[in-house]
């Protein structure tokens, strides 16, 4: 493993000033009686501290949302699409604040927060081009031909609560956003304390934009003390996070009869098969494995390798995993930066030290690195991982990777399938229709032939969600927007023809009965 300037010598970016981060913290709802200490990741130094916000705020915060929503939604479509372009440039015109807020917070790769803005120009193009038709009204036939027609009408649900995780703040706040306030919804939205600036400066863009000043509500705090209030007064959740939190959120959505979408963990499969370019391989399980330190609910934490081909892949990944550069600067050098927080770190490395405790080899990494900054941890790659083993079936959530060999295809499938997760799979191989074939058969929401995670992900035409203990519901695509709106049916009879007189009820049967069996074959109903 390379590693970059050491922490020591770090100069926290000039955009990030005391006038900046003060009106961030401004936009919170809080009545300022308690605060966060948010740190800078890279050293452990204090940024600044953040309000926080009572659950009596949380009310308060849907009440500004759904007064400012109710003339939101009266607005035509094309007059919330026009705020929507104005961010996009907005956005494009101020990505490096975005980025600097974004690595101070959570101390991830400069090149891995510039994604999360592209994520975001990216889902806001999808919605600014799709919404006119998915919104769009569709008249079917009445129950009568001719004289009765039916009109599906989508109507925003409300104010939509989201909470989103501190692993991929800003994609995921204000894309899961987007299709919620073109639709005509308010928002209530919660990031994480450890990622909430990047997050409160998105909303300013959109403030800036032309977004209705109420509309969207910022308040912090933890799950426990805010999480009740911000569930219950919801129209519909938008919840990513660990499966554990999202079992307690499905289950009050549930008491209140609303909807959520929730987006959980993993513990992805990356298969190899025989044919596959391991110069493209390689690579691609590298990033799969490594993106964000591992600290993405889709990354890769299972490569099965075919057993001729493991002595082989194994050594090709494992150099590369030393070559990996690892470092806390605030520039492009680095592919890897640190864990989010000390607690991360302890978790990570209890992993590994129990896999090793229990009969698994580290090939490469292993460690902490204090000498780069309080939360880094090596890429590290094990093999002889058992299920007895924390890692062998726990989503571990850091840069740790673990490779086993399969015998047959039936057997890799096997494999791959034996877990309680089902959130993202990755198949190699040059014959892409076998590749494709093996892929259908994993139980995965996502399915990425010849790539780690990023193709179906980043598909913003298709919907990306999980399956089993990874999650309910799904972002991106027509549902994507669709998940926001309830579905109004809207039935015009222009002639009284469906009242059945009491005299003669006998013979209305039996016509009703023969205009039965025309409509049928008409193909009417």
């Amino acid at each position: 493993m390379t590693t970059s300037t050491e922490s020591s010598t770090l100069v926290r970016p000039a955009s990030l000033t005391p006038e900046l981060l003060g009106r961030l913290c401004g936009m919170v709802v809080s009545d300022g009686a308690t605060t966060y200490s948010h740190v800078e990741v890279y050293t452990g130094q204090p940024i600044i501290d953040l309000p926080q916000s009572s659950p009596e705020d949380v009310t308060a915060a849907y009440v500004t949302a759904r007064a400012a929503q109710r003339a939101w939604a009266a607005r035509p479509l094309r007059s919330r699409l026009a705020v929507m372009r104005r961010f996009h440039e907005l956005l494009l015109a101020n990505w490096e604040t975005v980025v600097d807020l974004m690595q101070v917070e959570t101390g991830k790769a400069r090149r891995m927060s510039f994604e999360e803005v592209c994520d975001v120009a990216m889902t806001t193009s999808h919605y600014l081009k799709a919404a006119p038709r998915i919104l769009k009204e569709r008249k079917h036939g009445g129950v009568i031909p001719v004289v009765s027609r039916s009109t599906e009408v989508h109507v925003p649900k409300g104010v939509i609560a989201l909470i989103s995780p501190w692993n991929f703040p800003f994609a995921i706040s204000l894309s899961d956003s987007m299709p919620a306030l073109i639709a005509g919804n308010g928002v209530v939205l919660k990031p994480d304390n450890k990622s909430a600036l990047c997050v409160t400066y998105g909303v300013s863009l959109l403030r800036e934009a032309g977004l209705p000043e109420g509309l969207v509500q910022i308040v912090l705090g933890e799950g426990p003390d805010i999480g009740p209030a911000l569930v219950d007064g919801a129209d519909f959740v938008m919840f990513t996070g660990s499966t554990a939190t999202g079992r307690v959120i499905g289950a009050r959505a549930g008491q209140n009869l609303i909807d959520c979408t929730l987006e959980l963990g993993g513990k992805n499969p990356l298969i190899v098969l025989d044919d596959a370019d391991l110069d493209e391989a390689v690579p691609g399980a590298m990033f799969g494995t490594f993106l964000n330190a591992g600290q993405a609910c889709m990354h890769i934490e299972r490569i099965y390798v075919p057993a001729d081909l493991e002595a082989e892949f194994t050594r090709r990944f494992v150099a590369a995993v030393d070559q990996l550069r690892v470092g806390a600067t605030y520039d492009y050098g680095p592919q890897m930066g640190g864990l989010i927080s000390p607690a991360a770190l302890e978790r990570v490395s209890a992993h590994v030290q129990d896999a090793v405790d229990k009969g698994a080899t580290v090939l490469t990494g292993g460690r902490a690195r204090p000498d780069i900054g309080p939360t880094f941890y090596e890429p590290t790659v094990l093999t002889g991982v058992t299920k007895e083993m924390v890692h062998g079936t726990q989503e571990t959530f850091g840069p740790v990777v673990s490779i086993y060999t399969y015998s047959s295809i039936d057997e890799a499938v096997a494999l791959a399938n034996d877990t309680d997760y089902g959130l993202n799979a990755s198949i190699w191989g040059k014959d892409l229709k076998r590749a494709e074939a093996v892929g259908r058969r994993i139980e995965s929401g996502g399915i990425n032939v010849n790539d780690g995670l990023a193709c179906s992900y980043a598909s913003k035409r298709t919907p990306s969600g999980g399956f089993k203990n990874s999650g309910v519901g799904a972002r991106h695509g027509d549902y994507g927007m669709l998940k926001y709106t309830d579905l109004q049916n809207v039935a015009v009879l222009k002639k009284q023809v469906l009242t059945s007189p009491d005299e003669g009820f006998e013979e209305n049967i039996v016509k009703t009965l023969k205009g039965l069996a025309i409509m049928r074959k008409l193909g009417i109903r």
